[in-house]
């Protein structure tokens, strides 16, 4: 896993998938034999997207928590006291991190190194536990579901194949055709592989931490590489400032809400703490139509706050239908049509939408 070939990489990524599903499936027979009915919950997704508005069946890192495997790093992968990080099912995120029940997340910071912090190409795991879900998800989960469709629409908006080289380079579209024909590959994921927990790999940190550093961890840090992130997000300017040498690939992460109640779940996840340092302000939505539905946003102190309902005084009011919104966030369409209709009313200052738009770069 430590290695800064990707194809290596990814093999031990897949070899672990194989195995744990191998393991399940073992697990599963075992306890059929005894007359328990039993399944295992595969590692393909996004399978159940389209009945569950979520990719998966079941969020398995804080059932391996619950059963005494391990803690949550601050990586946002199981630690496990003897055989070190590990992640279930392939999945580089916590699977609690897109469940609204899981906000703040619980993390155990472990030996306190923060190696992950520092290899971390996109910025995505802070030195106080905060987590940028967005970033990871952009960059990591590229030849993913999110990144294959912002390719997909690359392709379908080039009116000719020199538009779409212009869009999409030929080792962008090679790693693509690898992902999809050998299976989707993560383009980094080196809070794995820098991670210095259990028995195997703890001795050699422990002995020598400089050594450690400059053996693991710099030749991931001063790889060049391609780096995917949102434009205007904080990744990007985290990228820019500290790895000046890696080259900066904007783009959409291709995640769209189908609902409001998947919008307003989703919005922690996509808030960037950095471009709200300003920002102090309570928002009122109300939606209306085919989805009713009243929250409270609460912008301060670079943190967010997600209520049902109308709580407080707001500074800044939006009433909208509930499909002209979700419309607009998917860039179907505009928000000065939704507004010349009626479709999208507000009161307040508009400085202070166009201050929440900042936080949730697309």
């Amino acid at each position: 896993m430590r290695s800064t070939a990707r194809s290596i990489a990814n093999t031990e990524f897949h070899h672990v998938v194989d195995n744990v599903t191998h393991i399940g499936h073992e697990i599963v027979k075992k306890l059929e034999e005894q007359g328990i009915k039993a399944l295992n919950p595969p590692a393909g997704f996004p399978m159940e997207q389209e009945s569950t508005g979520k990719a998966w069946v079941i969020s398995h890192k804080p059932i391996a928590v619950a059963a005494g495997l391990g803690q949550i790093g601050i990586h946002r992968n199981v630690i496990h006291p003897k055989f070190g990080n590990f992640i279930l099912l392939g999945t580089i995120l916590t699977n609690a991190d897109m469940t609204s029940e899981s906000q703040p997340i619980d993390y155990n910071p472990c030996l306190e190194c923060k190696l992950c912090v520092a290899a971390c190409p996109v910025g995505a795991i802070g030195a106080d536990g905060h987590f940028n879900f967005s970033a990871c998800y952009t960059h990591n989960y590229r030849e993913f579901s999110g990144g294959f469709t912002d390719w997909v629409e690359k392709i379908t908006d080039s009116k000719n194949s020199k538009a779409y080289r212009d869009k999409v380079n030929d080792a962008e579209t090679a790693s693509m055709w690898q992902s999809l024909s050998f299976g989707a590959s993560y383009k980094a994921a080196y809070c794995l592989s820098v991670c210095p927990a259990g028995e195997d790999v703890i001795g050699e940190f422990l002995e020598d931490r400089k050594k450690f550093l400059k053996d693991v961890v710099k030749p991931l840090q001063d790889k060049s590489e391609m780096v995917y992130v949102v434009p205007n997000s904080d990744a990007e300017d985290h990228v820019k400032k500290r790895f000046p040498h890696k080259q900066v690939r904007p783009v959409s992460n291709g995640l769209r809400s189908k609902s409001i109640q998947a919008f307003l779940q989703v919005l922690p996840h996509m808030f960037q703490r950095n471009q709200a340092k300003d920002l102090a302000a309570t928002y009122h939505f109300t939606f209306t139509g085919e989805e009713n539905a009243q929250a409270t946003v609460i912008i301060k102190n670079k943190t967010l706050t997600v209520e049902k309902g109308h709580i407080g005084d707001a500074d800044f009011q939006l009433t909208a239908d509930s499909q002209t919104w979700i419309r607009l966030m998917a860039k179907e369409t505009g928000v000065l049509s939704a507004v010349m209709s009626g479709k999208i009313r507000t009161k307040g200052q508009l400085k202070l939408f166009k201050a929440f738009s900042k936080c949730f770069p697309s």
